[in-house]
Parts: structure tokens; C-alpha cells; sequence
């Protein structure tokens, strides 16, 4: 179902929300720079199949209300675009929003994709809200390397993301010999989306079972 949360500057916004309400464990999810589209409902279905209460903000509304993008190369601009236009700290008061919304008592975790991986590992490092937190394929983790997490925090990456290099991914494992960092031979970035062109089922549901197992580690 879809809900409307308020962030501590007064901006509502919508959100995806599925899961048992009284759930012990709980997920804030976070898009990609297509929106809540079709692909990242079934990913918030998918944690709440597993148990979890899961909440994703739909963090365009800054800019645009209801926004669902497609992976054509014109649709990828549009996104570029409308991240650009949305302050990075107002972004993390709609996370902190989200994660409030989450049930009292329950542990909390952050997952993100894509410019969703950035945040997961914003989450994690710029607010104490989280438990644990899980970033695949964020391109913007290596610019932020050096920062302190505040809980446990595993990463996915693809070997062959031309935005992401692979000599990025080897400065984010020495900057963070704490943080467990997978990197998928041959995957490209959104090799996890079922609606990319990049999409490598095998490496998804590896990088998902991993994911689900860190996340019943720290917050089951």
C-alpha cells in the first residue's frame, strides 16, 4: 500500500509500505533513480515474503510527484536529472522519516540500489537509525569512503560497472577493512533488476541470498 510520511522540514511525501505490522525486523528500502517503479515493489514484496516490515520512500517527490521510470537511455536522464535537482541532506531527513515509520521495538535495516546504495551507506554512516545496512551497486560510496559507520554494513558490486571501476571498489575495501565488499565477475551495474539489460539472474539471486543471510545475522 502506498502511505504518506512527513520529514522534519514539513515535505510529505509518498511511500511504498508492505510486511507484517507487528514484524521483529524491518527494512528501509531505497530506489534506484527510476523511482517506486514496478522493480522495486517486487524487491520491498520479496523482504516482505521473508518476514519483514519494509518501507520505501519515494524520494523524487522532492521534485516530481509519482515518478516510475523505464531503463531506456532517455529515462535514465530524466533520473540523472532529477537527482540533481534534490539536496542530499533533505534526501536523509526522508530516510529518517522512513526508518521512524518503521514499527516500535522492531531492529532496522537500510538496503539501497544503484543511487540507492549511496544513501544505504549514508544511512549508515550520517544517522545512528540502523542496525545494519546494505548497499548494492552505489555509485557515489566511493566519493564518501572514508566516513565512520555506525552499524554493520555489506556491499555488492559488479565487476564490469563502467560507473563504478574496479579500482573504486578496491579504495572502498582499504578504506573500510570492516565492511564486507562482493564483487560479481562479469556483472554490470544494475545487474540485480530483473527490467535491465544488464540483469544476471544467477549473480541476483547470489547477491540476494547474501543480503537476506547479513540481514537475519544482525537484525533476526
Amino acid at each position: 500500500m502506498n502511505v504518506t510520511l512527513t520529514a522534519a522540514d514539513g515535505h510529505t511525501f509518498s511511500a511504498y509500505v508492505v510486511g507484517p505490522e507487528n514484524a521483529k525486523k524491518s527494512l528501509v528500502v531505497i530506489q534506484e533513480i527510476f523511482g517506486v517503479n514496478k522493480h522495486m515493489r517486487r524487491v520491498c514484496d520479496d523482504f516482505a515474503k521473508e518476514g519483514y516490515r519494509v518501507v520505501c520512500p519515494a524520494l523524487f517527490d522532492r521534485t516530481e510527484r509519482n515518478v516510475e521510470l523505464n531503463y531506456e537511455q532517455a529515462d535514465v536522464q530524466n533520473g540523472l536529472a532529477m537527482r540533481a535537482k534534490i539536496d542530499e541532506g533533505k534526501v536523509m531527513l526522508d530516510v529518517l522519516a522512513s526508518a521512524a515509520a518503521l514499527p516500535a521495538g522492531a531492529k532496522r535495516g537500510i538496503v539501497g540500489y544503484c543511487w540507492g546504495g549511496t544513501l544505504a551507506w549514508h544511512g549508515a554512516t550520517r544517522t545512528k537509525a540502523f542496525d545494519a545496512a546494505n548497499a548494492w551497486y552505489g555509485g557515489g560510496i566511493a566519493a564518501t569512503k572514508g566516513e565512520v559507520p555506525n552499524c554493520p554494513v555489506e556491499m555488492h558490486f559488479g565487476e564490469t560497472d563502467a560507473s563504478i571501476p574496479m579500482p573504486a571498489v578496491e579504495e572502498i575495501k582499504a578504506a573500510q577493512p570492516g565492511v564486507a565488499v562482493f564483487v560479481y565477475m562479469g556483472a554490470g551495474h544494475g545487474f540485480g533488476c530483473e527490467d535491465r539489460g544488464s540483469y544476471k539472474p544467477e549473480d541476483a539471486k547470489l547477491a540476494d541470498k547474501r543480503t537476506l543471510a547479513f540481514f537475519n545475522k544482525h537484525l533476526g
